[in-house]
């Protein structure tokens, strides 16, 4: 797998993914943690391809701020890029942002695992 792998993932704002609807807070603007997951999602989909089969990805760590509020109706881009490749562990450069620019930015950590072994820990 080569740094530099990217791809961006696109929601828009709706009162289902608002901090009030979601419980992370009481206004109607889009939710840190919709923010967080529109992020993770560009992360995988950067390196899904890549992966041998039967491998898949998961979460391990992420560090964001969350800068600026976005309304209802507003459409929201999150990009994730490969910066390093250290074995199974896969370090990314994440960031978000909407029509009037970046609402967010950070670093996101995921690790390459057998889908069946990793399954068999539930």
């Amino acid at each position: 797998m080569e740094k530099g792998l990217t791809y961006t993932s696109t929601t828009q704002v709706t009162p289902e993914n608002t901090a009030l609807t979601m419980g992370s807070g009481d206004l109607p603007v889009f939710a840190t943690p919709a923010m967080v997951a529109l992020m993770e999602n560009a992360a995988m989909n950067a390196v899904k391809d890549q992966l041998e089969e039967g491998s898949s990805t998961v979460g391990a760590s992420i560090q964001i701020v969350h800068t600026k509020p976005s309304g209802i109706g507003e459409t929201v881009t999150a990009t994730a890029v490969l910066e390093e490749v250290e074995g199974r562990k896969l370090s990314f450069s994440v960031t978000a942002s909407d029509s009037k620019g970046k609402i967010g930015e950070g670093t996101h950590i995921r690790y390459i695992v057998d889908r069946e072994r990793f399954m068999s820990k539930l």
